[in-house]
């Protein structure tokens, strides 16, 4: 759960300047995430195992399923 918050917020802080109004929120550390893999397309273009790590990472906004490899 760490690495992934981790690996979350590192990905934040670099994608922060591409697209400051996908990460409106403020990332959460403390939220509990289940690990169920319902993926979700966060609008910084990054797959979250689900809208819980998307939300906890701080993203805005997501679409069901995973991103596009494009």
């Amino acid at each position: 759960m760490m690495k992934h918050f981790i690996l979350g917020l590192l990905l934040l802080i670099t994608m922060c300047d591409d697209n400051e109004d996908c990460f409106t929120n403020t990332p959460k550390p403390d939220i509990v995430c289940i690990e169920i893999y319902e993926p979700v397309c966060g609008c910084n273009y990054t797959t979250y195992s689900n809208d819980c790590y998307a939300s906890a990472s701080g993203v805005s906004s997501w679409t069901k399923g995973a991103c596009n490899s494009n």
